[in-house]
């Protein structure tokens, strides 16, 4: 993968010193506005490096979200903070993995940088086979959850958020099939959920066009496991069932 950054940040003093520093070092920036540009980058493979500003109060939400992803998928972590607690302290404890302080120093950048490449190789080296994971938003009352996919069958899917997913009944939800640009959206039930963020979702309504992508995605991956079973928590997870019909189905499928 070609060095690239996404940046979320909206400094401007910093956003002229990582551009001015970065393109020294032939690293293409990509300035985020939004928390969910940032993450779209990162699952889609567009950036090797994920810099996100902590004076943002959604910056831990999508370093804790980088973190889910497989190690062969994941961009360098590195925050921008205030020399101030609890900035540096939240940061690390969010899964970053170097602290960049204000007002930013284009040399520590550039080494920065360089470690983020040397990690970088390391880890294709070491995980260059690993399946592909999309963002899931689920579109509550409260606003909008964003979660990492685990795995998709054709009656549902697992994934994992960073907080507790509702159990709810037809929830409004939209990905893309892992590794494409096709969307599929309608409404699931999530019947089941864990302490630690973990969900299972069954599609209670999805269009004939999301049904067809469905498919023809599954076929061309040779998806041959159970379908229910995919849903299935682990067996340590901690986790509540919706009293629904689907929660049999799924018991039987054990």
């Amino acid at each position: 993968m070609p060095q690239s950054a996404a940046v979320l940040c909206h400094d401007s003093r910093s956003l002229r010193t990582l551009t001015k520093t970065l393109a020294q070092l032939g690293v293409d920036l990509t300035h985020c506005r939004s928390e969910r540009q940032a993450l779209e980058s990162v699952i889609g493979g567009s950036c090797s490096t994920l810099i996100v500003d902590f004076d943002l109060k959604e910056a831990e939400e999508v370093i804790r979200m980088a973190t889910l992803l497989p190690e062969a998928q994941k961009p360098a972590l590195l925050a921008l903070s205030t020399r101030v607690w609890p900035g540096s302290g939240q940061a690390f404890q969010s899964g970053a993995e170097r602290i960049l302080y204000k007002p930013l120093e284009p040399e520590v950048i550039k080494e920065s940088m360089k470690s983020a490449k040397r990690a970088a190789r390391a880890n294709r080296r070491r995980f260059d086979r690993h399946e592909l994971k999309t963002l899931v938003y689920l579109e509550l009352e409260s606003g909008t959850i964003t979660a990492l996919s685990i795995d998709i069958g054709e009656q549902g899917l697992a994934l994992q958020a960073i907080d507790p997913v509702p159990i709810r009944a037809k929830v409004w939800f939209h990905c893309a099939l892992p590794g494409t640009r096709v969307t599929i959206q309608g409404h699931a039930d999530v019947i089941w959920a864990s302490d630690h963020g973990r969900a299972g979702l069954f599609f209670s309504k999805l269009g004939p066009t999301a049904r067809k992508h469905l498919k023809n995605w599954l076929a061309k991956r040779g998806h041959t496991k159970h379908p229910l079973r995919d849903l299935l928590p682990r067996a340590n997870d901690h986790v509540w069932f919706a009293a629904t019909t689907e929660e049999s189905e799924l018991a039987s499928a054990r």
